[in-house]
């Protein structure tokens, strides 16, 4: 497994960051990929436009693992407008890069995180001004 993942995916990997489900959520997604049937939970907590706390759990690869336990790291302490702006490819490259094979994982991700931006969006536009 070595040589076809960089260290950091390992690190991530064997000793994922933020696993769960966080307790009292803001927000929260579960995205499939059908083509492989990897599956990525994603939940937050959010305060003052930013994203407080951030779980993840994931059914997958070691990529689709890795990149889950990365993408709550870049999540904590982001106001949630950033979340438009992430791509696969930063993902990718916060973890030392990714094979062409396991691009997936990181599209996921993205996907999961322009959902969540998507939830917050609709659940603050449901809330009674005051």
């Amino acid at each position: 497994m070595g040589s076809m993942y960089s260290e950091q995916l390992l690190s991530h990997f064997r000793h994922p960051r933020n696993v769960g489900i966080v307790d009292a959520p803001d927000a929260v997604v579960e995205m499939t990929n059908p083509a492989c049937g990897d599956v990525l939970q994603l939940s937050v907590r959010i305060e003052g436009g930013a994203i407080r706390d951030a779980r993840f759990l994931a059914r997958g690869c070691t990529a689709t693992i890795a990149c889950g336990s990365v993408l709550t790291e870049w999540l904590l302490g982001r106001p949630c407008a950033e979340l438009s702006g992430l791509t696969s490819m930063q993902l990718s490259s916060m973890l030392g890069g990714l094979a062409p094979a396991s691009q997936h994982a990181a599209v996921l991700c993205v996907e999961a995180a322009q959902a969540l931006l998507s939830r917050i969006k609709n659940t603050q536009s449901s809330k009674p001004q005051t």
